[in-house]
Order: C-alpha cells, then structure tokens, then sequence
C-alpha cells in the first residue's frame, strides 16, 4: 500500500468514526441545550378540571427550572380525540407535549379516534384518582355487598350516573359489575357532563348510585350526604380511611382517572429522560404535595418505561370492558 492510499484510509476511518459519533452523542447533545425556547402543553379538558389544573401546576415548576416560557393550552375539540391527535402529530422536538388522560385507552375501541398510547413517548403519571361506589347517606344500602345482591336480585331498577357514556367512570362500574359476575346492564348508566351533576341527580333522587373520583366523592362524604362503600384501588386512600377498598371486599378490580404527560412518538430519549427527571422534581415538591392535599387528588409517579407498560395493560383492559358492555 503506497503511502498516499495509506493517507487516504486513514482520513476515510477518521471522517468514519467522526460521522458515527456525531450521529451517537447528537441527541445527548441536543438534550444537554434543551429546552431553548417556549414549550406548548395540550390540555384536551376545560380549565378549571383535575386535568388542567395538575398540568398547570407542573408546567409552573418546569418554567421556573428550566428559564423558558410554558404555555398551557386548552384545545377541547372532538371530546378530547382531536386533542390527542394535535399532540401525536407535533414535531417530536421536545416542544409540544400533551395531557394525556384515561380516554386515550378508550377512544380507539370506539372507533372516535386511531391516535393510542403508541403514538407517544410517555414522560410521567402524575395523578391516579380511583373510582368511589356511592350512595345517597339515606339509602337503604350499607355496604357494598347489599348493593351488589340489590342490583342482582332487582336488575335495572337502579340507575348509576358520573361522566358520559363508556367515560372513565362508567368503565368503572363495567369492571365493578364485572368482577361481581353480574351483568352491566343491570345496573343502567345514565350519562351525565361530569361527577358535579351526577351527584346533584343522585341528592335529588333521580339515580341511586354515582361512580366518580375520589377527589368528587369526597367533600360530599365529609358534609354528611353521601355514603361511600367501596373505592377501587389497590390501597386505601387518605381522606377516605374509613371506604374499604374492592380488594378488600373480594373484588379483584381497580381502576382510576389519570392524568400526566407525553411526547409525541420519536422525541429523542435523552430529551424525555430530561423532561421525566424535571416532572420528577416537580412532582415532590412540597408545593406539588400541598396542591394534592388540599385538592383531595391521589398522586402516582411513574415515569417513561413503567408509564408505557401501565398504559399497554390499561389499553387492553378497556377493550375487554368495552365489549362485556357491548359499547364494541
């Protein structure tokens, strides 16, 4: 080999390795200057709700550590599904996250919408508030157990409300019923717009049974007018120490209205490792736990991997739901 090929392939090697260690620290680098400019969060609810609210409290953090503008934006289209759609389809920069929500795993089973939790890189669960089985204080019903033979041995003569029909807390009382081994439809669901008007029916008599978040349930226990039976998680939960959980009961069923955030599907890792690490922060922060408590929401963290496989199972879950009900 002369001495010019020998020169030749020595630079060739050297513009090789370069190249390869451009392309392999690229995204680190990227990653180490991120973020250099304002940061959008789709929010697919109203302002004011469970959803928006945790959002905005987080998005205050990351402002503040990371020395960039963060604007939450409410964008409430197609019941969420074009939200979630807006979200999947941003540049996957770093630069557009979303809100994602229970909905995401139960669109797609209805057909309203084909954007699933595939189309993100998941950053963070932030809250996880379970569903709570309630009766009015003066029903006849104190436990959940003589509910439960109530509706066997009477079906569709009570009624339960909460959300919209095939919403996270209608889901809810499908997996009740279901680990009960009792058909869904003997416990009819009337669709409410939210937990605030179902349990207004419920007071004036017009459902029996209201299934909603433990957080809406709540202050409502406390002032004496409704009774909680049961609530469906894996653990008891603060505030409610005294409603034993399904598990308790012998029901093996949970199920929760989630809340946290998510890139768009091929958001280089380095830059959702970051965003995960910093949602971490915010997440204990004292200012973060006093907002929980004050608001009567169950926190859970899980972050990137962990979040991802919650929400493969939860995807399956409600397909499953979706057809014993016949929604599918």
């Amino acid at each position: 080999m002369s001495r010019t090929t020998l020169a030749l392939a020595i630079i060739l090697i050297i513009i090789i390795v370069g190249v390869a260690a451009y392309y392999a620290l690229g995204p680190s680098r990227v990653a180490a200057s991120y973020p250099q400019k304002p940061i959008t969060i789709y929010v697919p609810w109203s302002p004011g709700g469970g959803t928006d609210l945790t959002t905005r409290q987080v998005a205050a953090y990351l402002q503040q550590k990371f020395g960039v503008e963060i604007n939450v934006l409410n964008k409430v289209a197609g019941g969420g599904a074009a939200t979630f759609y807006a979200g999947a389809t941003a540049p996957p920069d770093g630069y557009t996250l979303t809100a994602i929500t229970i909905e995401l795993s139960i669109f797609p089973h209805l057909g309203t919408s084909n954007v699933t939790y595939q189309d993100f890189e998941p950053i963070a669960m932030l809250i996880c508030n379970p569903a709570v089985v309630a009766v009015r204080a003066d029903a006849p019903w104190k436990t959940l157990n003589e509910l439960l033979d109530y509706i066997k041995a009477h079906p569709g003569e009570l009624k339960a409300s909460g959300t919209a029909k095939a919403g996270v807390w209608d889901m809810a009382r499908i997996g009740l019923l279901q680990a009960a081994g009792i058909d869904p439809n003997a416990l009819p669901w009337v669709p409410s717009t939210g937990a605030a008007p179902a349990i207004q029916e419920l007071l004036a008599g017009g459902v029996q049974v209201v299934i909603a978040g433990s957080g809406e349930i709540k202050p409502y226990k406390d002032s004496g007018q409704l009774r909680a039976l049961a609530i469906m998680s894996d653990t008891r939960v603060k505030g409610l120490d005294d409603v034993p959980t399904l598990k308790e009961l012998g029901y093996n069923f949970a199920i929760c209205g989630w809340a946290g955030l998510a890139a768009p599907k091929g958001t280089p890792q380095p830059i959702v490792n970051k965003l995960a690490e910093a949602v971490k922060e915010a997440y204990n922060s004292q200012q973060f736990q006093q907002f929980l408590d004050n608001r009567s929401f169950v926190g859970k963290l899980m972050l990137t991997d962990d979040f991802k496989k919650y929400l493969a199972n939860e995807y399956d879950m409600m397909k499953t739901l979706l057809e014993k009900a016949g929604y599918k």
